[in-house]
């Protein structure tokens, strides 16, 4: 169940919907991808809760703001349909939702520019993403994806594990931000005050100990009985003595509080439909402004992906003797489109989710596991009152275990030569650091080139390294860029 690679045993399919899938082929069963399909929804479901918070609230350039049921609706709606279209179309096990990155930046950064409105906000995603499905289409991120060498391919699988297993110890509350009023220079603690305290951080400890062993013991759907007893264990502990929200208490639950919801069933507002405005900004900010924030997004998007696709097939044992994935130009274009769905519904760039890892790790490997998970994106929608039964630290243990599977591949770099193992450490490292896999892969590239090029062996890069290598530099110094248009 745990290994990165699916089982070897082959025999014939048994049916049409194992035909389509190719569910025998790849080792697996459709118990198997049921299962790995409801782990992914568990394990991103709660985009549908924190993608309002973020996005819902947030006041544009204008003093106006989405709506939090809106975006609610719209964020379960949206990944529903890409996280169905990736596994009957593209027929991976890849979940799509809101790419928190993308989401965070365009209501921190882009929304507040005076005059700005969320229409035209969400235009400029559309435009990033029609861009990225021009690309996919002329076939230049699938020859991108296939110019990077080996080593940094698994550099990238090794950072998206590190990078999962903090966003997992960072959402259990086990490891928190030190408080700016502390004056250290040291960013993050253990816990709160370097201890640990509270029934949430228990409940985390207790199942990442029954994650491990379950994986350990090769236990047939360990990761999400985990899940489900970490839960059952997280509402037996907030009924007896509540700790409430994080946001009041301290010690208290980062962002879903284990209770009984209220009501289960609402008609959803899907009134952002159609709302964004792509042709606005231009006229509010002016071409050479948005051409800077519509690359900034592009890039993000462009590389997150990339390098969650590599991560997540390796995992599932998607790739060939040759380093190529599986309907890679079909994952990619779907991925493109989300993007442009996400602008549409006003729920920022959905992307594919590094918290497949957890359904894959469940034994998903084909795209019927996708339709398991979309079609309870698509419930939620109606139950979305159920989203806030498994609180984060529930999930999080399956985050941290699938990481310490994924940084395993740590050995197949290639140690001996500098200019790819230097390259691949500041990829890997660079990731879970910055909270951004873009960063990582563009400290990795932009390295690779420059240490290439030291070395005397210019030759040895493929020329479209230079074009992203540059379009990397370009990407970290967009500050200076801007600065220079004003």
């Amino acid at each position: 169940m745990s290994s990165s690679t699916p089982p070897t045993t082959r025999t014939e399919p048994r049916g049409g919907l194992d035909r389509y899938f190719s569910i025998t082929h790849r080792g697996s069963t459709v118990g198997r991808e049921i299962r790995g399909g409801v782990a992914t929804f568990i394990a991103m479901s709660y985009i549908v809760v924190l993608n309002p918070l973020v996005l819902g609230y947030g006041e544009d350039g204008a003093g106006n703001v989405l709506g939090g049921e809106r975006v609610a609706a719209m964020t379960a709606l949206v990944a529903g349909v890409l996280t169905i279209l990736m596994g009957l179309w593209a027929k991976s096990p890849f979940g799509i939702a809101t790419g928190l990155g993308v989401n965070a930046f365009l209501a921190v950064t882009i929304a507040t520019n005076p005059g700005l409105t969320w229409p035209e906000v969400m235009g400029l995603v559309i435009w990033a993403g029609v861009i990225m499905v021009i690309l996919v289409l002329t076939g230049f991120r699938t020859a991108v994806f296939n110019a990077v060498p080996d080593s940094l391919k698994t550099a990238i699988v090794v950072g998206i594990g590190l990078f999962i297993a903090l966003l997992g110890f960072v959402n259990a509350g086990f490891v928190r931000r030190i408080p700016d009023a502390a004056h250290t220079t040291v960013p993050v603690q253990l816990g709160n005050g370097g201890q640990l305290f509270g029934w949430p951080t228990l409940t985390f400890v207790v199942g990442l100990l029954l994650t491990v062993a379950f994986v350990v013991r090769n236990v047939k759907g360990g990761i999400l009985i985990s899940v489900v007893l970490t839960t059952i264990l997280a509402h037996v502990l907030e009924a007896v003595s509540p700790a409430g929200s994080a946001t009041e208490n301290p010690h208290g639950w980062s962002l879903v509080v284990p209770a009984n919801p209220e009501g289960l069933f609402a008609l959803p507002d899907l009134s952002l439909i159609g709302a964004a405005a792509p042709i606005d900004a231009f006229r509010q900010l002016g071409v050479i402004a948005c051409a800077l924030l519509i690359f900034t997004i592009l890039l993000s998007i462009f590389f997150d992906a990339m390098g969650t696709m590599v991560g997540l097939s390796q995992q599932a044992g998607l790739v060939d003797a040759n380093g190529r994935i599986e309907r890679v130009d079909r994952v990619l274009l779907v991925d493109a489109l989300g993007a442009v769905a996400g602008g549409t519904g006003s729920v920022s760039s959905n992307q594919i989710f590094v918290e497949s890892s957890t359904g894959i790790a469940e034994g998903a490997r084909t795209g019927l596991a996708n339709v398991v998970t979309g079609v309870l994106f698509l419930a939620a929608m109606f139950l979305t009152p159920l989203v806030n039964v498994v609180p984060f630290e529930a999930v999080a243990p399956a985050m941290v275990v699938v990481g310490f599977l994924m940084a395993r591949n740590v050995v197949h770099i290639d140690w001996s030569d500098w200019g790819v193992s230097v390259p691949a450490f500041l990829a890997f490292a660079v990731m879970p650091f910055t909270y951004s896999i873009a960063n990582g892969i563009g400290a990795g590239f932009v390295s690779y080139v420059f240490i290439r090029l030291v070395q005397g062996r210019a030759k040895d890069v493929h020329p479209l390294m230079y074009v992203v290598a540059l379009a990397f530099v370009l990407f970290f110094g967009i500050g200076v860029v801007e600065g220079w248009t004003r």
